[in-house]
């Protein structure tokens, strides 16, 4: 098959980033030698690809072109041959038949790459904050956004993971069945969190990822596929709820890329087979004492069962995220469940409960905070409120089409040629 003339160099970064560092990885044994090489064949394929052609196989082009980078720098090293002795024998490189990757028949590293980054002498946090880093490809700055922690603080949680997982000798390979569950919750949340990042990216680029979403899906589907019958409560919900999320991809946006937020969809775009499959596993996922994933599936379930916006059962969301709240403390859960109140109750006492969120602080920089506050205040006529409210949440977006979508809504309440009103940008 003919390469794709159109392909570029940030095409192959998007959708092949983490397979590469991850084959990377198991090649090598070193996180920072993977990514940095894997940068370095980027850059190599940005003058290369210009003058002579995409190749026919671009990913196992920059595999190749990385790990002979790769090589050269080890073999400056004195102690080149005794340092790859030293890796193989501590089992942090499994030895094997390499793969010929001029036909792309890459092994999938990726799981691998995802239980080694989640394992349980890591830090939590260090755990999901590493897997998106080397597996989703995201930068430093939009893991801390995801996070809610400034930039330099994730940057070091990254660097100290690294290195416990090479003085620790961590092993680069899928745990035992009975090692699974202790890895299990942290191996969700980064999925999960790649997910987000492709469906609403932290910052510019295309409005949906579409490689991020699909590939958290498959990983969540070969998660599921690992585990006993009775371990897999919790990966049956976040499968359902990730189906469930990207079948409304393509109602999401207008034809001009713009947001179109739920309650304005055309559901007759959305994958309803895809809804069709998830349905069933939300049921399978709230059998028993369902953990927060089911809980979020049987939400995102209301809506996509509504057959139009005003047949949503937000009395049913609302005792969801009862008891989302109770299993998963947090603002965010607090503020989704504020708004949904909101929808069942009335914009007032939805900006009664978020008033009281606003003081404690934790979400004011929180764009989405903002943008809910203002949300309420239009529904309720206070034009001028919800422009500054409006105004703050675009201080802090970073998303294109979430800027784009705030500032339509500030148009529509701003004060057009009133003097001392809100700008609207």
């Amino acid at each position: 098959m003919l390469p794709n003339p159109n392909i570029t160099v940030a095409d192959v970064y998007r959708a092949d980033w983490g397979r590469i560092v991850a084959t990377l990885i198991r090649l090598f044994g070193d996180f920072d030698l993977a990514e940095e090489v894997a940068q370095e064949a980027f850059a190599a394929a940005v003058d290369q690809w210009r003058s002579d052609g995409v190749p026919e196989f671009p990913r196992a082009w920059i595999i190749q072109t990385a790990k002979h980078k790769a090589i050269d720098r080890l073999r400056r090293q004195t102690r080149f041959q005794e340092k790859l002795t030293e890796r193989v024998e501590s089992g942090l490189i499994p030895t094997f038949e390499e793969p010929n990757y001029d036909t792309e028949e890459i092994p999938d590293d990726r799981l691998r790459l995802i239980f080694t980054c989640c394992h349980p002498a890591l830090a939590l946090e260090a755990q999901v904050a590493l897997t998106l880093r080397t597996l989703g490809g995201l930068e430093t700055d939009e893991i801390a956004r995801a996070f809610l922690v400034p930039t330099p603080t994730m940057a070091q949680r990254i660097v100290r993971a690294k290195r416990k997982i090479r003085d620790a000798r961590i092993p680069y390979q899928v745990p035992d069945t009975n090692d699974m569950p202790e890895r299990l919750d942290a191996v969700l949340t980064a999925i999960y969190l790649i997910f987000n990042e492709g469906y609403a990216p932290t910052r510019g680029g295309p409005p949906v990822r579409a490689d991020l979403c699909n590939e958290a899906i498959r990983l969540g589907r070969l998660v599921r596929m690992l585990l006993e019958p009775q371990q897999n409560q919790e990966v049956t919900g976040l499968l359902a709820l990730m189906l469930l999320h990207d079948s409304r991809r393509d109602a999401r946006l207008d034809e001009a890329g713009d947001l179109v937020v739920l309650e304005e969809q055309d559901r007759s775009r959305w994958n309803h087979r895809q809804i069709e499959e998830a349905l069933p596993l939300v049921d399978e996922a709230l059998r028993v004492e369902p953990g927060p994933f089911a809980i979020e599936a049987a939400i995102a379930a209301e809506h996509c069962k509504a057959p139009q916006a005003k047949d949503t059962n937000w009395p049913r969301i609302v005792r969801l995220y009862d008891q989302l709240e109770q299993l998963l403390p947090s603002p965010v859960v607090s503020l989704n469940r504020t708004v949904a109140v909101a929808m069942a109750e009335g914009p007032e006492k939805g900006l009664e409960l978020l008033e009281s969120l606003t003081a404690s602080g934790q979400l004011e920089d929180y764009h989405l905070l903002h943008a809910a506050r203002a949300d309420l205040l239009r529904r309720l006529g206070s034009k001028t409120e919800a422009a500054k409210s409006y105004e703050r949440a675009l201080e802090l977006a970073t998303n294109d089409s979430e800027r784009r979508f705030l500032e339509r809504r500030l148009n529509e309440v701003a004060s057009v040629g009133t003097a001392g009103g809100p700008s609207a940008h």
